[in-house]
C-alpha cells in the first residue's frame, strides 16, 4: 500500500493491473472521497482534486468537513496494565496522557514505515 498525505488527509494508492488504473480512497475519515488516474501523477492530482471538492462541497453546504483525527485515541487495557501505567506515569512526573504520548511517539520513531 502506498499513501501520501494533502491538506491533512491520507490517500491510500493501489495499482489495477486489469484496468491500467491507479485508484485510490482517503482512508482517515469516514466519508467516502476517491481518485484515480492512469499515471502516478495523474492519480496524485486527482487524489488533491477530489480533497479540494470534498472541502468546497462543505463550505457550500455550511458543514464542518470531517477531520482525519481527533487527537483522542479510546484505549482499553487490564486493570493490572492501568495500574503499572499509573506507576510508570506518577514516577515520570507526568499524567497517563502525557506518558503514553511520550512513549508512543518514541516507539513510532523506530516504525518503518513513511507517511
Amino acid at each position: 500500500m502506498q499513501t501520501a498525505t494533502y491538506k491533512g488527509y491520507t490517500g491510500k494508492f493501489e495499482l489495477n493491473l486489469e484496468e491500467n488504473l491507479i485508484s485510490g480512497l482517503v482512508i482517515d475519515i469516514k466519508d467516502v472521497i476517491t481518485f484515480h488516474g492512469q499515471t502516478i501523477e495523474e492519480a496524485i492530482n486527482c487524489f488533491h482534486k477530489s480533497v479540494d471538492d470534498y472541502l468546497d462541497f462543505c463550505q457550500e453546504r455550511g458543514e464542518e468537513p470531517e477531520k482525519p483525527f481527533s487527537g483522542k485515541l479510546p484505549y482499553r487495557t487490564t486493570p493490572e496494565i492501568h495500574r503499572k501505567i499509573y506507576i510508570a506515569a506518577t514516577k515520570a512526573g507526568k499524567s497517563i496522557n502525557a506518558w503514553m504520548d511520550e512513549v508512543l511517539s518514541t516507539q513510532l520513531g523506530h516504525c518503518p514505515f513513511k507517511e
